[in-house]
């Protein structure tokens, strides 16, 4: 029960990151040779960076959770 509030806690930095993609998105369009894409498609894509990048993080974390608890 104590993991809820840090998924509710998630949920602000979700939205503001996939605007922040939309925004950026647009921004390099045209460098980048891709067309600006609306906030749906880039909740999508956070969503898919989000699940690609936790596991990673996860495990980083419970590395350096476990190697401080040994020293």
């Amino acid at each position: 029960m104590r993991d809820f509030p840090k998924l509710v806690a998630a949920g602000p930095p979700f939205f503001l990151s996939a605007w922040f993609l939309m925004l950026f998105a647009g921004a390099v369009a045209k460098d980048v040779g891709i067309r600006p894409f609306g906030y749906p498609t880039a909740m999508v894509v956070t969503v898919a960076l989000w699940l690609a990048v936790a596991p990673a993080v996860g495990a980083i974390a419970r590395a350096t959770r476990g190697s401080s608890k040994k020293t």
